[in-house]
């Protein structure tokens, strides 16, 4: 996931600003960049950009509460939640299949290659669904999403084995600074940490969450490499093109994992037993599922309208988003320790920001077909 609205001041007006400049001329130049960045589009691309942004800030968090809200009321299937987030993945036909009929454009063929790809991402997919699953069945949501950050790391690691993407120092900075935030988490253990959650569970939760964090790197990296050597363009519709059949593959491997576990008769059980009672069961899985499949749409919206750099953004700020609010609404323990790893964190993501941001890049044109 992906891309920010980051301004900076082009090269050439540093390279011809006086050193007398005031902090006031600064500002009025920054302000006269984002006027002309906000004429240069419709008002319409700056409507959905705030949507889709929306679309991230708002259903992801939501979606990691809601999973951690299915175990602490009573849930114990890491096979359902795994598979409440795969679940909708009609959703994003439902946005796809209208667009090649409006658009007048035919869907990218098949051959082996890419619905191979397709399948192996699916089943990568679902594995991380399923660490994430341990994770959240073991850890406070605040500290699940902390851990899950480090899947920046990872991206930044694959990406530069797989695909040659950049790696300079503010990259490899932000790489020992989440790490270092990770570490704080781990020597912290005793005071994050539910009651009735054991120490040989709390283990399991947070080696599960940062492999599962390694395998979404993966995951992402080889979708970048797929883009390259498979389908030569990237635009919104080849993105939700993937997303749809990487999900598809991911749903029917998860659903053979829940059958084998006799998970859809599980449900009936949990349902009867759910604090709250079946209603609210069913609200969880239903909305859980809703919530997921709508983050995916915002983040590739997102990608599309912006930048990867403004998905980076917006990943950074639901970090602390998702903390404060299992704080608050699911009274997560709350340390020093932790908000001092959330900062670092932050920090972190900054870095990563920096380092990927360069005004001498150019990304490549996006279309939509």
């Amino acid at each position: 996931m992906q891309q920010p609205l980051l301004i900076s001041v082009p090269e050439e007006i540093m390279d011809e600003a006086p050193p007398s400049k005031s902090l006031w001329q600064y500002i009025s130049a920054y302000w006269t960049m984002l006027c002309e960045m906000y004429y240069s589009k419709p008002i319409s691309h700056w409507i959905l950009l705030f949507l889709s942004s929306m679309g991230m800030l708002v259903p992801f968090p939501a979606s990691s509460l809601l999973s951690r809200l299915y175990f602490a009321n009573g849930g114990k299937s890491k096979w359902i939640i795994s598979w409440v987030s795969v679940a909708g993945w009609p959703m994003i036909a439902i946005v796809l299949i209208p667009s090649y009929f409006f658009l007048k454009v035919f869907p990218t063929p098949l051959d082996l290659k890419l619905t191979l790809s397709y399948v192996v991402l699916g089943f990568l997919s679902a594995a991380d669904n399923l660490m994430y699953a341990y994770a959240y069945a073991y850890l406070p949501a605040s500290t699940a999403a902390l851990l899950a950050s480090t899947s920046l790391v990872f991206s930044a690691l694959f990406g530069y084995v797989l695909v040659k993407n950049t790696m300079n120092l503010s990259i490899i900075n932000s790489i020992v600074i989440i790490t270092a935030a990770m570490t704080i988490i781990a020597l912290d253990s005793s005071s994050d940490r539910y009651g009735y959650i054991t120490d040989h569970q709390y283990i399991i939760g947070f080696v599960w969450d940062i492999l599962g964090s390694a395998l979404h790197g993966l995951i992402f990296a080889l979708s970048e490499l797929i883009f390259v050597k498979l389908l030569g363009k990237r635009s919104f519709l080849v993105v939700l093109e993937q997303q749809l059949m990487v999900s598809l593959f991911a749903f029917i491997f998860t659903t053979i994992g829940l059958v084998m576990s006799n998970g859809f008769h599980g449900m009936k059980s949990e349902a009867s037993t759910f604090k709250g009672g079946g209603n609210a069961y069913y609200s969880v899985i239903i909305w859980g599922i809703i919530t997921f499949q709508l983050g995916v749409l915002g983040a590739t919206a997102v990608v599309f309208l912006s930048s990867t750099v403004l998905a980076g953004v917006l990943n950074a700020v639901r970090v602390p988003i998702t903390s404060i609010a299992a704080v608050i609404l699911l009274h997560d323990p709350m340390s020093g320790f932790k908000i001092l790893s959330l900062i670092i964190t932050f920090w972190g993501f900054g870095s990563y920001i920096y380092g990927s941001y360069s005004p001498a890049k150019k990304e490549a044109p996006r279309t939509i077909s």
